[in-house]
């Protein structure tokens, strides 16, 4: 089997329309253009063999490594250090501005900063997964590559008259090798050019520092809006930067993560494509964006939400679907990129995503609660949009009470989740605040007794007296970490005895050196074959409810120690293996969603108890 990196060997660059993942020796391994969800240019992150890369590293047989973001920005800054001297690799994406674009730029900066360094270069694009062959034009300035409809262009960055530093040549395969002489003082490098059909053109030293600085202010004046003041400031702003990187600017979109196909355990079968919008973590993220002082994104992301529950263009299973492209086109059939052997052989490679027919009723309460809290900090959604709430509750009252696949989007059958039953008791109840609000028109009475019905049955079918705890699903003794939404949603109180008693189960059962398995595969089967790691998502979840409950001491433990699993540049994916390795599709935005929420309560948990 062919040589991969480590998921977590990897920074995150993107314009906020696509992205790209560079690992620490230098190698894009991940990027795919126009969209996130496009088809990939490179993809040797998923088959080393077959799926084209850009590697740009030093000669040296050996040399280290360091890499790092150039402050409050998404700028990626990679160091080589050998005997002769050491150079950086600057990676960004200049923004695109206005609305959805063809042509992205990926511009990758070479220098010596000190003594001599040789690099050698590699440009080797597999357009569509590797299906689409393609033709390589070689010019004295760069050159093209071209495949159907795709074009990529190759800029060489250097100045009029400069000697030439770099000797290129073409491959059999259509690729471009070349190798450049940089000493203390000189930089060169390349730009990378998708949709346009311009020839490539020498590009001045000085124009692409001026497409970094633009970079860098761009990404500066915009983290300068943080209202963070608080403990942990630099892991939570790294987390807001991570977010808008992975957020499709002309929608609102957020994707739950920029990558398809990286296994939840390395040689098996859970490997998933999240290059969508799930309604369930743009929901979420609403709120958390407002607490931080982002409320444009907050405003977008919110649009985005309204515009799918006026459209109420789902399924057959419902007026919403579960997720959706980030341009809102519900259709992500599933299907499997033949050939490609997978990240360390975890096969197989799935594009599109089959879950997004499934029936999740949790995604209305989330639905209702992002709006809810827009409506607290201004956003309003006026006549049209009320009138659409209620169209989304009148079917919640008539489907509420039925099976479904859940949260975790189980493949092994529908069954009564109490997650599901959580938030659709929460979809009433913010539904009547937002009435008594505004004084709306409104069948309240209805929604008010189906929600106190949830509310009665989660409490007699939700909990297990003899396991005294809240359990995954009716009927059965198994625990679940998506549960701990149960005190932030405001459905118990943290002091409550049966929420202590749950917190206890949880803590023996699921909770493992500190890291939260999001329940037992083995005793609640979800379909599919093999075992996953423990759920960062969910250790974050139970730092909240720790703090909460008053267990602060226990939740700052928690919140440091899990701290320490992020990988160099403060990334996380979504899962995290026994051996401390991250698993999953990287890096997840549902993660660093709830690393900041989780900080956010703990910091202020902590200054109550200070003044005291």
């Amino acid at each position: 089997m062919s040589e991969y990196p480590l998921i977590a060997d990897h920074g995150l660059i993107g314009d906020l329309q696509t992205s790209a993942l560079v690992s620490t020796d230098g190698t894009i391994d991940w990027f795919c253009s126009p969209r996130f969800d496009s088809p990939s240019i490179f993809g040797s992150l998923l088959d080393e063999e077959r799926g084209g890369h850009f590697s740009a590293r030093p000669r040296a047989d050996a040399f280290d490594a360091k890499q790092l973001y150039f402050p409050d920005t998404a700028i990626l800054v990679t160091r080589f250090l050998t005997e002769e001297g050491v150079g950086e690799l600057v990676d960004f994406m200049p923004v695109a501005r206005g609305g959805a674009h063809e042509a992205h730029r990926l511009v990758r900066l070479i220098r010596c900063v000190r003594g001599r360094i040789e690099f050698d270069i590699e440009v080797a694009p597999r357009f569509d997964y590797g299906r689409t062959p393609h033709t390589l034009t070689v010019l004295e300035d760069g050159a093209t590559f071209e495949a159907g409809d795709t074009t990529l262009t190759m800029s060489l960055i250097r100045d009029p008259g400069d000697e030439r530093l770099a000797r290129a040549e073409q491959t059999g395969d259509g690729d471009v090798r070349a190798s450049v002489v940089l000493t203390q003082g000189q930089e060169r490098g390349v730009v990378l050019e998708t949709g346009t059909h311009e020839p490539p053109r020498a590009v001045a030293v000085a124009e692409a520092r001026e497409l970094f600085d633009g970079t860098a202010r761009f990404w500066q004046d915009w983290i300068s809006y943080s209202a963070y003041s608080g403990r942990w400031r630099e892991e939570v702003e790294r987390s807001a930067i991570t977010l808008k990187l992975m957020t499709y600017a002309p929608t609102g979109g957020l994707v739950a993560a920029p990558t398809a196909g990286l296994p939840e355990q390395v040689g098996g079968e859970r490997n998933w494509d999240y290059r969508y919008t799930w309604v369930r973590d743009s929901s979420f993220s609403v709120n958390t964006l407002v607490k931080l002082g982002f409320r444009d994104e907050a405003v977008a992301f919110g649009r985005w939400l309204r515009d799918r529950v006026m459209e109420a263009d789902g399924s057959p299973t419902g007026p919403l679907n579960i997720m959706y492209r980030i341009d809102g086109d519900p259709n992500l059939s599933e299907e499997i990129v033949e050939g490609w052997e997978g990240y360390r052989g975890s096969y197989p490679v799935r594009i599109g995503n089959g879950a997004a027919g499934q029936l999740q009723l949790d995604i209305y309460g989330e639905a209702l609660d992002a709006l809810y809290h827009a409506d607290l900090a201004g956003i309003e959604f006026g006549q049209q949009g009320w009138l659409a709430i209620c169209r989304l509750l009148d079917w919640l009252v008539d489907n509420w009470d039925q099976p479904d696949e859940g949260i975790w989007e189980t493949r092994g059958g529908r069954k009564a989740f109490t997650y599901g039953r959580l938030m659709c008791w929460v979809a009433f109840d913010r539904a009547l605040r937002l009435a008594a609000r505004w004084g709306r028109p409104a069948p309240v009475d209805r929604w008010r007794t189906e929600r106190d019905a949830i509310y009665t049955q989660i409490m007699e079918r939700g909990w297990d007296a003899e396991r005294r705890a809240f359990v995954q699903q009716y009927g059965e003794p198994i625990l679940d970490a998506s549960l701990l939404k149960m005190v932030q949603v405001g459905f118990i109180s943290a002091h409550d005895p049966q929420w202590h008693d749950t917190m206890t189960a949880m803590g023996a059962e699921l909770v493992s050196d500190s890291l939260v398995y999001r329940y037992d595969p083995a005793a609640s089967p979800d379909g599919l074959r093999g075992s996953e790691g423990t759920f960062s998502l969910c250790t974050f979840l139970y730092v909240d409810a720790l703090a909460r409950e008053g267990r602060l001491d226990e939740a700052r433990l928690t919140f440091e120690q899990m701290l320490t699993y992020a990988n160099h540049l403060g990334l996380f994916a979504e899962e995290i293996a026994p051996t401390g390795e991250q698993l999953g599709n990287f890096p997840q935005a549902f993660t660093h969603l709830a690393l900041i929420d989780a900080a956010m309560i703990l910091n202020e948990r902590l200054d109550e108890a200070a003044s005291r």
